[in-house]
């Protein structure tokens, strides 16, 4: 009975550190991308769960054998997919503690130092950003933009949609926000659950720089309005998921202001460029937002569920979710000091999340995270520079930050359709070789590989391997296409050649 013996959980605590020390340390051991297939893992597990206790050597045994095989390696300095995003070491040691501890900061004597620590670590980071004093913030696992679109929703005046929903109204048109083409899904998803639906978000065209354009944002507007519909939103990004445009957000806050809309910034990625004295241009205007969110765990060094949310109209959100039921009602009047954070939140339990940013920021200090975040944008720009001196690739996008989107296009090759099928194959072959993870996206229309350099272990050496390896896959490639086609192999990515351990 009881719980694993506490000498045996020092034992197998240090056996468990040691192993992630040397995880990190030895990221060649394991390719990035996992060669197994759909249901392999679930096959080697067993179909019943445990009927009798298993030893924690079996487990762990298993662990390697059977999970470690299973896993695309997020936390290497060759994951340059998506957001190279960083798993730092005072990150991981908060994680220990936080499940350690096993607290929630429903209200604040549930745990008073995790409400009161969120708030001071947000303090610091609206310092560090630039952000003004009086936006409230609070953390989330990666809900900011639900809370966002709730709260605007909830601001429309005479509404009340929180009391009174949405569903039979004759006196509430037809909801509409605005986004640019190359925003985030989540906004989308967002109005899904928020009842808006996929038809009331309004996808404004972007510009030569994949910007949100001003005079189409406005002109949708107006049509809006004119078709009796109510819009009430516009969600401006700072830094895209696929080439980290910025919109304009001084010119959207000015049409906010003038038809009386919300405006959400989402800097999920590029918020943290701020950080750097160089690159604090990147949230101008932002403080005239009416929420905006930053994710630590996208770039700066901390691990997942780390999003930060700020409102300059706490009020209204707290209108729309506080709800206090018996078991949670007290006598404290703390309030005016330090918030009950659940009223601010649509889900109750949370962990302790600002345990690891508040870790993270006090190990390396702004400096030392700002100079990461810059030596990133020059890892950037440097191979920008290497694609502008090669005849067989081309950029895609502007290089604003980190994120480098490009393309081969050799000149034997100009049909739009084949260069996207070379491109895509460049990206199997490299991902296969198992040294580097990239991903891809559409530029207009055409297949872009995406090179994200945002993790904090990534060197310049990384970057020119990278580099080294995208060359010489389309060297593989351009062989293969001189070939006359019935000697052509039909390649897919878990049968190109892989890099041996």
């Amino acid at each position: 009975m009881g719980d694993m013996d506490t000498e045996a959980l020092r034992h197998y605590g240090h056996q468990v550190v040691d192993w992630m020390v040397d995880y990190l340390t030895e990221p060649q051991k394991y390719p990035i991308l996992p060669r197994s297939t759909a249901g392999e893992i679930a096959q080697r597990l067993p179909i019943h769960p445990p009927e009798q206790p298993e030893s924690m050597d079996a487990i762990l045994s298993d662990l390697e054998r059977i999970i470690i095989p299973g896993l695309t390696h997020w936390n290497s300095a060759g994951f340059m997919g998506y957001f190279g995003l960083s798993a730092s070491g005072p990150s991981i040691l908060a994680e220990m503690f936080d499940a350690t501890f096993n607290v929630t900061r429903m209200l604040w004597r549930t745990s008073p130092s995790a409400t009161e620590v969120e708030q001071v670590v947000l303090k610091w980071l609206r310092e560090m950003l630039g952000l003004p004093d009086d936006m409230f913030g609070m953390l989330h696992h990666n809900s900011a933009i639900v809370h966002a679109l709730l709260a605007a929703r909830e601001a429309i005046p005479d509404a009340l949609i929180a009391c009174s929903g949405m569903g039979g109204r004759t006196d509430l048109p037809r909801l509409c926000l605005y986004v640019s083409q190359e925003g985030h899904t989540s906004i989308d998803k967002a109005a899904i659950v928020l009842g808006i639906g996929l038809e009331g978000v309004r996808k404004i065209r972007t510009d030569i720089a994949l910007r949100m354009d001003i005079e189409a944002l406005e002109l949708a507007i107006r049509e809006d309005l004119q078709a009796g519909y109510l819009p009430f939103a516009v969600v401006a990004t700072v830094g895209t998921t696929s080439t980290t445009s910025i919109d304009p957000v001084v010119d959207i806050a000015a049409i906010c202001q003038r038809y009386k809309l919300w405006l959400h910034v989402d800097a999920a990625y590029a918020g943290a460029a701020a950080l750097v004295p160089e690159k604090r241009w990147i949230l101008e205007g932002c403080e005239q937002a009416d929420s905006l969110s930053v994710n630590p765990h996208k770039w700066l060094f901390t691990n997942f569920n780390c999003s930060a949310f700020f409102t300059r109209q706490p009020d209204i959100l707290k209108t729309a979710l506080s709800l206090t039921p018996a078991y949670l009602e007290h006598t404290e009047n703390t309030s005016e000091l330090m918030p009950d954070l659940m009223d601010y939140d649509f889900s109750l339990p949370h962990r302790f999340p600002a345990l690891k940013l508040w870790m993270v920021m006090r190990y390396f200090g702004r400096e030392g995270l700002a100079r990461r975040i810059a030596e990133h944008c020059r890892l950037a720009q440097l191979l920008e520079g290497w694609i502008a001196l090669s005849s067989e690739f081309e950029c895609m996008a502007p290089v604003p930050l980190s994120v480098v989107c490009l393309r081969a296009h050799p000149a034997i090759l100009e049909d739009g359709q084949a260069l996207d099928r070379l491109n895509e194959r460049i990206l199997q072959r490299v991902n296969a070789e198992g040294s580097f993870f990239l991903s891809h996206t559409r530029v207009r229309g055409r297949y872009t590989l995406r090179v994200a350099i945002s993790h904090i272990r990534t060197s310049e050496e990384h970057v020119y391997k990278v580099w080294d390896a995208l060359q010489r896959c389309l060297q593989v490639e351009l062989s293969m296409l001189r070939r006359p086609p019935a000697t052509r192999p039909q390649l897919h990515m878990l049968n190109l050649p892989a890099r041996p351990l």
